[in-house]
């Protein structure tokens, strides 16, 4: 599956070429790339459980049973999304029920999003109870020594895989998969089940990893293996700006709606266009990327929306993933097509109060990226080739007197995940706000998934 070509307008250009990241050494086309993993990969000394490639095997068929190809859901234009489409704006889904994205689908929407949050509500009900019996006598079969925890991380890669795969056949549109949180800052782990997934679906698969030290660096080599890379847990243009220049994927995204609720919920001041001011400001950086570099062909996502009236706001932005109830409110609003234009982030002004002595309510670095940012940035693409693992990128940021990454503890985290997605600002007072809150998101999505393992584990128990 080819790479989007830069273009000097924000459209999505069918490519003539694949792009790679600057200075990538090494690329594959992405169906073969699962098999490049151990090979390229010599500081790993031991081969895990999830590359045998008679286990990948298995869950692979398992997942691909009964899928017969993309669907064509048959439905009319609708006039207001018609108009989004008319400003060069995909319009995407953000849920894994199929039946709410079908009351709001059209012609004008091209792609669903999933994370673990909504494959949990679907393993919940119980839909998946009979693969998953069926797949672990299975899967024991091919690796008799299966340890349980693995057992279950090789099932929800399965369920995960199977609800995105019957969203293709319904829909025929493109699905994000969404990563184990266990290996958001583990990059072998990462590039393991990254290809796995896209290995299985090909021409309908994005991957989504979360915007972690160590995500940056798995999002370059997978973006170097021509693998659509949806780089999620964003907040702010900064994040996003080293991702595009450094990273490459194929989409970054800004979680607006998080924001404004960040502001509500630490008595801030007014949340009014926080998320959607750092959501505008993120696009106008990445754009402008792509204007001036031939090798970045990545597209800004505006996630995270809570409202219709952020739908108008955020006209124009590359990607909108919209959930279904969201964009029925949009629909129902009293508006005309001149109500839909392009907005900036100049236009739209936030009131916030500040925390005193404290760089975690600094919102100005939501939307700002400033000279010491991007020398440090292009010290990242010069050095690409000596960063291997987050850490390094940590320390080259530390040089460069760059605070993007905070060093969060076991315990930080453990503590992050029980206050829940929108963090306490008193409690972290020299934790970079945007860093802040890309592991929360990460910690309360990893929250979701072990509630998703542990009725997994429950049913292999059962077996």
């Amino acid at each position: 599956m080819g790479l989007l070509a830069s273009t000097a307008s924000t459209a999505f250009a069918v490519p003539t070429k694949l792009l790679v990241p600057e200075g990538c050494q090494h690329h594959h086309d992405g169906k073969a790339a699962f098999d490049a993993v151990v090979e390229e990969d010599e500081m790993v000394d031991q081969i895990s459980v999830h590359e045998d490639p008679q286990l990948a095997g298995v869950v692979h068929q398992l997942a691909l049973e009964e899928y017969e190809g993309p669907g064509e859901f048959t439905h009319e234009s609708r006039e207001k999304f018609a108009w989004l489409k008319d400003l060069e704006t995909q319009l995407w889904l953000d849920t894994g029920d199929a039946d709410a994205a079908a009351r709001v689908w059209s012609v004008e929407l091209q792609a669903l999003t999933t994370n673990n949050t909504l494959v949990n509500q679907v393993v919940q009900t119980g839909v998946m109870d009979d693969l998953i019996v069926r797949a672990v006598e299975k899967i024991r079969q091919a690796s008799p020594g299966i340890t349980h925890h693995d057992l279950v991380i090789e099932l929800a890669f399965l369920v995960n895989a199977k609800i995105a795969l019957s969203l293709v056949s319904k829909f025929g549109a493109n699905v994000s998969v969404e990563l184990h949180p266990d290996v958001g800052f583990d990059v072998h782990s990462s590039l393991v089940f990254a290809r796995r997934y896209y290995a299985i679906n090909p021409s309908h698969f994005y991957v989504k990893i979360p915007l972690t030290p160590d995500g940056f660096i798995s999002a370059r080599r997978l973006s170097c293996d021509n693998i659509p890379i949806n780089f999620t847990l964003g907040f702010s243009a900064r994040q996003n700006y080293l991702a595009a220049r450094f990273s490459g994927p194929r989409f970054v995204n800004v979680f607006l709606g998080r924001l404004n609720s960040l502001v509500e919920e630490n008595k801030l001041g007014d949340p009014t266009n926080v998320g959607e001011k750092a959501a505008l400001a993120s696009y106008e950086w990445v754009r402008d990327l792509r204007k001036s570099h031939a090798d970045i062909y990545t597209y800004q996502i505006a996630a995270s929306m809570r409202s219709g009236n952020q739908v108008v706001t955020l006209a124009g932005v590359d990607v909108l993933t919209i959930p279904p109830k969201v964009a029925q409110e949009y629909l129902d609003l009293s508006i005309h097509k001149a109500d839909i234009r392009r907005h900036t982030s100049d236009e739209l002004e936030v009131n916030v109060n500040y925390m005193p002595d404290s760089d975690v309510s600094n919102f100005e670095q939501l939307w700002t990226v400033d000279a010491q940012f991007i020398g440090f940035v292009e010290d990242a693409v010069r050095q690409a080739d000596q960063l291997t693992d987050g850490p390094d990128l940590v320390r080259l940021a530390q040089s460069h007197d760059v605070n993007l990454f905070y060093g969060w503890s076991a315990e930080d985290r453990q503590r992050i995940r029980e206050k829940g997605k929108i963090p306490d600002l008193s409690q972290w007072p020299g934790a970079p706000l945007d860093d802040l809150m890309s592991i929360s998101a990460l910690e309360s999505f990893a929250k979701d998934q072990l509630a998703l393992d542990n009725r997994i584990g429950e049913l292999v128990r059962s077996v």
